[in-house]
């Protein structure tokens, strides 16, 4: 390969830290005046967070996150920081060697055997820094942090700018949105050198980028049209002894093309017949290609890029406002319509250098509640490679953010030529990646735009409007572009017609209320509900003093992501929590386990409730993204599973609900209910259901048989329906020897829970 690590610098590093006022004007460029410094010198770990490295010298908590442990970390927000450390070298220097940092968090100064060789000012991309001064054997290299909220007084924030005030010094900062706070996320701006580094080596003649869009599909003639750009360094006067060879193979699916190279770039028109297509998961196999690039020079491979992809095609069809009749947000993946049934995917982690080792617990999670989409949210930094690798082989479509949420962002010349250059690196890292279907520019900063007054136009947004589609046009045009989630387009703002994609939250009361009764939104890309965690869970971060009583609890509103206990902006939700309980079962309970387990059905039938409300309407509903998965540090939530991996009552219901062919209760109307079944695969299905009522002496209420056709939801059945009595049915379907569950609760508020937990232990439904 073109790129080899020559020094890996992950490991030990030493670390030294001080207070802005005290050591600003310090200049360290070397080992020598970094021991000389009158710092607190500590052992750090590459990829890591300070934070972590002075819980683990015994400087902070060992549990940052217990407790009220997390404001201790606010006092930490003027500090600089100083990595340093040295290493050999011993390989023969061939002129292209790079420092490369995978993730700096965030205002670096870079100094090697006592030079500066660099500044970064963004977390959220790599950084690769050309070596002109690298010495065989010993080499000196310091890193200084610089603490971003000091920096961000420098900047001219403009009086149209908007966020939260405990965001807005972010604006400027191109950093994760949530370090600064969030109604999901801790206030925790760390600093680190949070992904790993290396020194590596660029050979010379090599293989830069290789591209591979796909430009029309014929599903029934298994053929793909699509263009082939390359883009190499090679440094010979004349190109002719130079070819490249292109290989794509899947299977018993194979192209090869060899050309003379006649420029250092270039776009090739290919087509491959007999093409095994990538799907979306339920509607078919997610094949993906090896595909090879090979560079030759007389006759001898010199260099090779290599990825796998897959073949599809992806558009969007999308009116502004939603309407019954005509209106539309509905994603084509190979032509045919798709339904999008996933999650919101949010930091799996307040300190990112843990990603890595979190990633391949929660990444299953995905495929065993059969999502078929993920929504990277904006407020979130661009996630690991072992996210996307596992969406492209698994047939998950993705959502792509960029990182931007909730704000009026600088529209001046320098962010948006910040902003350009951080697009530009990004899409180029992502593009390959098939899973990829949609790219957002925001997340609700045109919302946002709204708080200036009739005059701010979301549309005059130049980063949305401007920066962003251009870096696309030029980097990736096989793909739709929302510039923000929800979009105003010029016709929403100007009508303020109820959107066609838009994020269902409301006062978050009764999920049956007419909110979410009667949204006529096509596509929720955000919708949750908040759901107790395990008293097992609570323990582990909230001390054994205040696990209870809810109320007045200065943890407790801590952890529900709120930065002062006092008067921090998030602190109802707490409250809202237990009013939801009290919505649902008519009191709040006096003790956590019946409070915690109240909380979790709430959650658990909120949710599957959403999500079978905009299946059994397919396609007058086209897709739900609920929130979330995961919390990103232990919390009081809308998550399903929380930071300790305790999965809470709403997975299970999840999961059901998300089945490819599903039986589900329309809501009952006019002395009526009404089955309906939903498949979203690409076949015909035939299909035997039963359904008791297990509330009623399991009594048969309805059975039969029904046939689905492929990608469409139907009326079964219907029957006489009273609110008089509570019913909780069980429905149980077999098709391709496939045996099948799931319930509804046809009941409403006040609801017992002993009576409950008794008709779902009798149903079998959490076997």
């Amino acid at each position: 390969m073109s790129i080899r690590k020559i020094v890996d610098l992950c490991g030990p590093w030493n670390m030294g830290l001080g207070q802005n006022q005290a050591v600003a004007a310090l200049a360290i460029t070397n080992a020598q005046e970094f021991a000389a410094a009158n710092l607190t010198k500590i052992e750090a770990r590459v990829p890591g967070n300070f934070e972590l490295d002075m819980a683990a010298a015994g400087l902070l908590p060992d549990d940052p996150y217990f407790g009220l442990n997390c404001l201790k970390l606010l006092e930490l927000e003027a500090t600089h920081i100083w990595y340093q450390r040295e290493f050999d070298y011993d390989a023969e220097i061939c002129g292209e060697e790079y420092l490369y940092f995978e993730g700096i968090d965030t205002l670096a100064e870079i100094y090697l055997n006592g030079t500066k060789i660099a500044e970064t000012d963004n977390m959220l991309i790599p950084h690769e820094i050309r070596l002109s001064n690298l010495r065989q054997g010993k080499n000196d290299l310091v890193v200084h942090l610089k603490p971003v909220e000091i920096e961000a007084r420098k900047n001219q924030y403009d009086a149209n700018l908007f966020a939260a005030g405990y965001l807005h010094s972010g604006l400027y900062t191109r950093k994760a949105a949530h370090t600064y706070g969030w109604d999901i996320m801790p206030r925790i701006i760390s600093a680190g050198l949070w992904r790993p580094c290396a020194v590596i080596a660029k050979s010379k003649p090599r293989v830069n980028d290789v591209y591979l869009n796909v430009t029309a599909v014929d599903v029934v003639k298994k053929r793909a049209v699509f263009t082939l750009f390359y883009d190499l360094t090679i440094e010979d006067d004349l190109l002719s002894d130079y070819r490249f060879r292109f290989t794509a193979r899947c299977g018993d699916s194979e192209l090869v093309c060899e050309q003379r190279l006649w420029a250092t770039a270039g776009l090739l028109p290919c087509s491959i017949e007999n093409c095994q297509f990538w799907w979306p998961r339920g509607m078919g196999a997610a094949n993906l290609y090896e595909i090879t690039f090979e560079l030759l020079k007389n006759g001898a491979v010199v260099d090779t890029y290599h990825y796998k992809t897959g073949f599809r095609t992806v558009t969007l069809k999308r009116t502004s406002a939603a309407d019954p009749q005509n209106g539309d947000f509905c994603l084509l993946i190979n032509g045919q319509r798709t339904f999008v049934r996933g999650t919101n995917w949010v930091p799996v982690d307040a300190f990112h250098s843990r990603d890595q080792e979190r990633l391949p617990h929660i990444l299953p999670m995905l495929t065993d509640l059969n999502c078929n989409a993920v929504r990277c949210w904006g407020g979130n930094v661009y996630e690991n490679d072992l996210f996307y690798n596992f969406c492209d082989e698994n047939g998950i479509m993705i959502w792509q953010d960029f990182s931007m949420a909730c704000g009026i962002y600088p529209q001046d010349e320098d962010f948006q030529q910040a902003l350009r250059k951080e697009a530009e690196v990004i899409v180029k890292r992502l593009r390959n990646h098939c899973a990829i279907v949609l790219w957002a520019g925001d997340n609700e900063c045109d919302m946002c735009w709204g708080v200036g007054g009739p005059n701010a136009d979301p549309n005059h947004n130049q980063l949305t409007r401007k920066v962003l589609p251009d870096v696309l046009r030029r980097y990736d045009f096989s793909r739709p572009y929302l510039p923000s989630s929800p979009y105003y387009d010029e016709a929403a703002y100007k009508t303020g017609l109820p959107l066609s994609e838009d994020h269902l939250w409301g006062p978050r009361d009764f999920y049956k209320s007419t909110y979410y009764t009667t949204a006529v939104a096509h596509f929720a890309s955000e919708i949750g509900y908040h759901g107790c965690n395990s008293p097992q869970s609570i323990a582990k971060f909230i001390s054994p003093a205040k696990i209870w009583p809810w109320h007045d609890n200065d943890e407790w509103i801590i952890h529900c992501a709120s930065p002062d206990a006092k008067e921090g902006p998030f602190n109802y939700r707490i409250q809202l929590m237990a009013d939801q309980v009290k919505e649902l079962i008519g009191y709040i309970p006096d003790n956590l386990e019946e409070f915690a387990y109240a909380s979790q059905v709430s959650q658990a039938e909120a949710k599957k409730f959403f999500i079978e409300n905009f299946r059994g309407s397919k396609w007058k509903k086209s897709g739900i993204i609920w929130w979330n998965l995961i919390d990103g540090w232990p919390q009081f939530s809308d998550a399903v599973v929380d930071y300790f991996f305790d999965k809470k009552l709403a997975y299970a219901y999840i999961k059901r609900s998300q089945q490819d062919v599903l039986f589900l209760f329309h809501e009952p109307r006019d002395w009526r209910i009404e089955l309906a079944a939903v498949n979203d695969t690409l076949q015909e299905v035939h299909a035997v259901y039963r359904v008791c009522d297990i509330a009623n002496d399991d009594e048969v209420v309805m059975q039969g048989e029904a046939t689905i056709p492929a990608n469409s939801a139907i009326a079964v059945q219907s029957m006489r329906y009273s609110l008089s009595r509570p019913n909780f049915y069980l429905i149980e379907w077999e098709y391709d020897g496939k045996q099948c569950k799931n319930h509804y609760l046809a009941a409403m508020p006040p609801l017992d829970m002993q009576q409950y937990k008794t008709w779902v232990q009798k149903s079998g439904i959490l076997a």
